[in-house]
């Protein structure tokens, strides 16, 4: 077995690397594969040609490959070797965590390279916060709950979190959402990391699963896997995390590979949202009244909080809820748009003040940095709602919780300057990268000014293995009847995938009142790897799913009917409202390219090798 982090070929001191990675390759896709029962494909050998190229001359390319191409495996390969080589890890950024599980899972396509290629790959996973056990919510709740479940994520917790003496060299990872596959999502988020915790002064904050998480992926030699939003938020977050004294979301990394490239802009977009929650200006303002700081500091943060008070709930009182999203759409108002202004004013006024404080009086100075950091967050988000144009946002509620969001409506500028300017191979895999074949838009989109591209078709004969059926509908009731006859004829073995949440919520509880020979899963009910787990193994099951468009990937006879239940049109939030009013002609330019491509990504979910087959049907109301 090849050592870890050791090149799995040798390279003697007159040889290229370059030239013996393209020999090691052909072996590879003639020899070893094929010696394990791995199909060659003409695919495979084209697209590793145009990625070596790639890495060797550390460009981007858009690689749009369909399924069955093996393109994973090709972009693994040179993504291991080459962290190697330059002694870096390649980072591998994923549309979400479903897509990272089946990168990671046993039997997912980085063990059968181990197991094939003899490799031992260094691999860790880098996950979202909210991914992540909150000690603060978890053990006051342990207190007083008296649901099991989460009294057995609270005993499961190791011993060094509580006891302080105990020597950090005896600290390791615990408290990822997937080390409790049994909590709904509901039950997560009573116990999952808070936007409204202090992090940075939590008592827990050494000995926290997200601080020890970081520190474990860190040190990876090969791979660092995450999601498309947690890159973003590390590109966002890094120069501020350096002056803070704080190490970068991610390190250095030797290549970038986007999977799913194609979801990259949105997620751009949300790292750099700026989420303003109804209780933080209250939080930090109050802790600012703790410190000694003179009178008119005080009268003045009062003020603050009581106009932010005011306005918040003004926008609450303007607000539509949007169908379909939790998020509710904000008019344009001028009174909301002067108390934003008076808002901002004073908070630049509270910033000079706290100037003052600081050097008057014995204010702490790490609590001072807290303050005036989210004082500056603040006013530059609210810079952006004041600039016409260049913020979309809404208003987000969560039980008693409220939030302002504001979004960029373009990122492009920015990724060319923090992203792309970077002398490092970036590899965009999707299957669906391009527009007719046209690159230009993706590359616009994301500040890509040079590039190479290539498409490979799927090899499957798609007219053979798979038939499509299109179904009409005035009333939910009627197709709600129509999917149970498909369901009962297919004996399960189904994926059903809706447009959204509530569509999902309205079919489970119709469903609720039926008979049915077999297993319903829906998402939500536990975290999302088990139930696809489950799914995979209770073959007759039903999968009920509104992100699982893409990502998944249940090869075999668990999965043999993909239902759609109605066609995937954006939502008519604030965010797609903004695209459409600046495209010419908004149903071509936004939402029929986006149904087309959210379509096309779940009729991809039911042909995942060549054994596969099985039948679409999609429901469109009359």
């Amino acid at each position: 077995m090849a050592g870890m982090n050791s090149i799995p070929f040798t390279v003697a001191k007159n040889e290229h690397f370059f030239d013996r990675l393209g020999d090691y390759i052909g072996d590879v896709f003639y020899d070893i594969l094929p010696e394990q029962g791995f199909e060659l494909r003409d695919e495979q050998i084209y697209m590793a040609f145009q990625l070596e190229q790639a890495f060797k001359h550390k460009k981007t390319i858009f690689a749009e490959a369909g399924v069955g191409t093996g393109k994973t495996i090709v972009y693994l390969l040179y993504a291991i070797c080459y962290a190697r080589y330059q002694r870096k890890p390649v980072i591998i950024s994923c549309a979400d965590e479903t897509l990272i599980e089946q990168l990671v899972k046993e039997g997912g396509d980085i063990d059968k390279l181990e197991k094939a290629l003899g490799l031992e790959v260094d691999v860790r996973l880098a996950k979202a916060r909210e991914n992540y056990l909150c000690m603060k919510k978890l053990d006051p709740l342990s207190e007083y709950t008296e649901d099991e479940e989460i009294l057995d994520v609270h005993d499961s917790v190791p011993d060094f979190v509580f006891d302080q003496g105990v020597s950090m060299q005896s600290f390791y990872p615990y408290g990822d959402r997937k080390d409790y596959p049994w909590l709904s999502d509901k039950q997560w988020e009573q116990i999952g990391w808070d936007p409204l915790k202090q992090c940075a002064t939590c008592d827990f904050r050494h000995r926290s699963a997200q601080t020890l998480h970081r520190d474990y992926y860190r040190h990876a030699k090969d791979l660092i896997i995450c999601s498309h939003d947690f890159y973003m938020e590390h590109v966002w977050t890094k120069e501020s995390r350096i002056r803070e004294g704080q190490l970068p979301l991610l390190p250095e990394a030797s290549a970038v590979v986007f999977d799913e490239g194609h979801l990259l802009e949105f997620s751009a977009q949300k790292g750099l949202t700026y989420r303003f929650n109804y209780q933080n200006i209250t939080n930090v303002l109050t802790g600012y009244q703790g410190q000694d700081v003179r009178e008119e500091s005080l009268q003045l943060a009062e003020d603050i909080m009581a106009l932010h008070d005011d306005w918040f709930d003004y926008i609450s009182e303007i607000a539509v809820r949007v169908e379909g999203s939790n998020r509710l759409e904000i008019p344009t108002d001028t009174k909301m748009r002067e108390m934003a202004v008076q808002l901002e004013k004073m908070v630049q006024e509270l910033l000079e003040q706290l100037v003052f404080d600081a050097e008057l009086f014995t204010m702490d100075a790490y609590h001072t940095k807290i303050i005036e950091e989210y004082l500056e967050f603040f006013t530059y988000g609210l810079s952006i709602f004041l600039k016409d144009d260049e913020g979309v946002y809404w208003l987000e509620e969560d039980g008693d919780q409220s939030s302002l969001v504001i979004m960029p409506r373009l990122v492009e500028e920015v990724l060319r300057e923090e992203v792309f300017q970077k002398n490092i191979p970036f590899i965009f895999s999707s299957a669906t990268l391009s527009q007719n074949g046209d690159f230009s838009y993706i590359a616009k989109s994301l500040g890509v000014d040079a590039y190479d591209f290539f498409s490979v078709e799927s090899p499957f004969d798609y007219e053979e293995v798979r038939t499509i059926k299109e179904h009409g509908y005035s009333e939910e009731a009627e197709k709600y009847l129509g999917i149970a006859t498909q369901l009962q004829e297919n004996e399960g073995h189904s994926l059903i995938l809706f447009r959204s949440e509530e569509e999902m919520q309205a079919f489970r509880k119709w469903a609720e009142t039926q008979d049915w020979s077999f297993d319903f899963l829906f998402e939500g009910d536990k975290e999302i790897s088990e139930i696809v787990r489950e799914f995979q193994f209770n073959k007759s099951s039903v999968l009920c799913a509104y992100h699982l468009w893409e990502g998944l990937d249940v090869p075999g006879e668990a999965l043999t009917q993909v239902i759609i239940a109605s066609l995937p049109y954006p939502p008519d939030d604030p965010v797609f409202k903004a695209k459409r009013k600046h495209a010419k002609n908004a149903y071509d330019e936004i939402d029929l390219p986006y149904m087309e491509l959210r379509l096309k990504q779940g009729i991809g979910r039911l042909i995942r090798t060549e054994q596969d087959k099985g039948i679409v049907h999609i429901w469109k109301k009359a």
